[in-house]
C-alpha cells in the first residue's frame, strides 16, 4: 500500500499517463453522513493553485469543497491503494 502525502498521490494520478489510466476512487470522511463517501476520480475538480482542498459537485448539482484532510482511501481499479487512519 502506498503510504505517501495524499496531495503527491493525487498528482500521481493526473500526471503520470502510465498509472493515471487505471479507475479510481476518492474515500472522503464526510462529517454529515459520518461516514466515508466513495466517489470516481473523473468527478473531482481541481482548482489551480489551491493546495488545501478539491471540488465535487454534490448530488444537488453544487461544488462542494473538500479539504484534502479529509481523504482517507485511494482504490485503484477496486483495490485500496492508499488508506488514513484517524
Amino acid at each position: 500500500m502506498l503510504m505517501i502525502p495524499i496531495q503527491q498521490l493525487l498528482s500521481r494520478i493526473r500526471w503520470d499517463k502510465e498509472f493515471g489510466t487505471a479507475y479510481f476512487e476518492i474515500g472522503y470522511l464526510d462529517h454529515a453522513a459520518k461516514k466515508i463517501i466513495r466517489i470516481p476520480f473523473a468527478k473531482i475538480d481541481f482548482v489551480e493553485g489551491n493546495l488545501f482542498s478539491f471540488q465535487l459537485e454534490d448530488e444537488l448539482g453544487e461544488m462542494q469543497a473538500i479539504p484534502f484532510h479529509r481523504v482517507r482511501q485511494v482504490f485503484r481499479d477496486g483495490i485500496l491503494i492508499w488508506n488514513r487512519t484517524g
